[in-house]
């Protein structure tokens, strides 16, 4: 997932702080996802995620970005 929501930032120029600050997470959950050590997120978390980048929770699926 962090693949999808690194390339969403990049577009966006946006940092991992400011990820996290618009999540209202600490920079570490940020850090977990990065790291793969959130391989799937909660719900609730991928709604943060979704809300915070302004996309829909589909957009963030890896499966619907690879065309599969």
């Amino acid at each position: 997932m962090w693949k999808v929501i690194s390339e969403i930032m990049v577009k966006q120029k946006i940092s991992q702080y400011e990820l996290a600050k618009r999540m209202k997470v600490s920079r570490g959950t940020i850090t977990e996802l990065k790291k793969g050590r959130i391989k799937k997120p909660s719900f609730e978390l991928a709604c943060k995620i979704a809300d915070a980048l302004g996309v829909s929770l589909n957009e963030l699926r890896e499966e619907n970005r690879n065309g599969v």
